[in-house]
């Protein structure tokens, strides 16, 4: 959820994320994948399966969850053959059930089955990610916390990964380098001093930068943020104590974000203390794949019968 924020020279907004997935780098990754995967053919599907045999598979869970990709997941079966029909039985963004049908797929065997891993390969991460990110955000909720992403993607997947963040119920921090200006400690170290570093920033950055943020080690830093008109700082690897002393000093002056050390145990006390966002970038960078398995279930025979 979208929230107000500090009207500041330095602005945070939360919009810019992926709320649908863009026809063309859908296209583009999928067929990707399908390249790397299939190569000059699939040998098993060729040989071992009659080219005329029709079948009718469910995509179903093994596990409860929250549902992202699903128009990923009918790409992959439709770029291999666009005779193959899947149908949604769910939209992303719903919850289901374990032993859940989550859509149908029909038609020719072999696509279907050389489909099928790059198929779930993209769902099942998705789909892990949104359940992830739905756990924290319930862990949150009440709080006024808002759950956050990171850069922490798969190289040439971030916006699936950023979408599936979304159809949790998290929101995203910045898509990339190009569209936010987050000022941490190399940079500060190279620039020479916290506020050169934010000074050639807001000087040289324009409208380029939807935001500026300084990632902070220390309440002295803190302070120092809030001295030059900072509106969005970091708090970095701090511990709880000192993320409730950084609410008190900000007083509302500036938003706050807690990144580092963050986990299921521990969030919803760290969003007690009265940050505004908290980010955590295990929900892209070491998720766990949910479980789901394309299954036969009818084979309608030689589709010239």
């Amino acid at each position: 959820m979208t929230r107000s924020v500090v009207d500041r020279s330095d602005k945070f907004e939360l919009a810019g994320g992926p709320t649908s997935l863009d026809a063309g780098i859908v296209r583009r990754t999928v067929a990707a994948a399908l390249a790397e995967d299939i190569g000059d053919g699939d040998i098993t599907s060729e040989t071992a399966v009659p080219e005329d045999i029709r079948v009718k598979a469910l995509a179903i869970s093994r596990e409860p969850g929250v549902l992202a990709g699903i128009e990923v997941f009918e790409a992959v079966f439709r770029q291999v053959s666009s005779e193959v029909r899947v149908d949604r039985l769910l939209a992303d963004g719903q919850s289901f059930d374990a032993r859940e049908t989550l859509a149908v797929v029909t038609g020719m065997a072999r696509p279907i089955l050389t489909a099928e891993r790059i198929a779930l390969n993209f769902f099942q991460r998705m789909c892990g990610i949104a359940t992830q990110t739905a756990r924290y955000v319930e862990a949150v909720r009440g709080t006024g916390t808002t759950i956050l992403d990171t850069r922490k993607t798969v190289p040439g997947l971030r916006v699936f990964d950023k979408y599936s963040v979304r159809a949790g119920g998290g929101a995203n921090h910045r898509m990339g380098l190009f569209d936010a200006a987050l000022i941490k400690d190399n940079h500060i170290a190279a620039a020479g001093s916290l506020s050169e570093a934010v000074s050639r920033v807001r000087h040289s950055a324009g409208e380029r930068a939807r935001f500026i943020e300084v990632e902070c080690d220390t309440l002295d830093q803190v302070d120092e943020c809030l001295v030059i008109g900072v509106g969005y700082i970091l708090l970095d690897n701090m511990s709880v104590d000192e993320m409730a002393r950084a609410v008190t000093l900000a007083a509302g002056r500036a938003k706050l974000e807690v990144s580092g050390n963050v986990g299921l145990h521990n969030v919803s006390e760290i969003a007690e203390t009265g940050v505004d966002y908290i980010s955590v970038g295990s929900l892209t960078h070491s998720v766990t794949a949910l479980d789901i398995g394309l299954d036969i279930r009818q084979s309608d025979g030689r589709a010239n019968e």
